[in-house]
């Protein structure tokens, strides 16, 4: 979709909708919100709603982050502990490894 063909408020209502799916289990949407609105809010020269769709990218921005430190997180410890924790560990996989490293 070209932003250039959608007037402000239409970019505002898009840039808040995305942002509020990101809560719904959908991180992805925070990133694609922020790359896809950062020229809007910060490049373009100002116009009305322009402080709250930066405000929705800030947001979105901090909650990519924050999901993805989670994600990570969780990977390391995960793959770490998994052989410690036996047939729960392994229950958490779709496809299970033999042995450990």
């Amino acid at each position: 979709m070209d932003l250039r063909r959608v007037n402000n408020t239409e970019k505002l209502a898009m840039c808040r909708k995305y942002f509020f799916a990101g809560f719904f289990v959908l991180p992805f949407l925070w990133v694609v919100n922020s790359v896809w609105f950062f020229k809007e809010a910060f490049r373009k020269p100002h116009y009305t709603e322009q402080a709250d769709i930066r405000s929705y990218v800030i947001r979105s921005m901090i909650g990519a982050v924050i999901w993805l430190a989670i994600i990570i997180t969780w990977v390391i410890f995960y793959q770490t502990k998994r052989v410690e924790w036996g047939s729960f560990g392994d229950s958490l996989l779709f496809i299970i490894p033999y042995g450990s490293a």
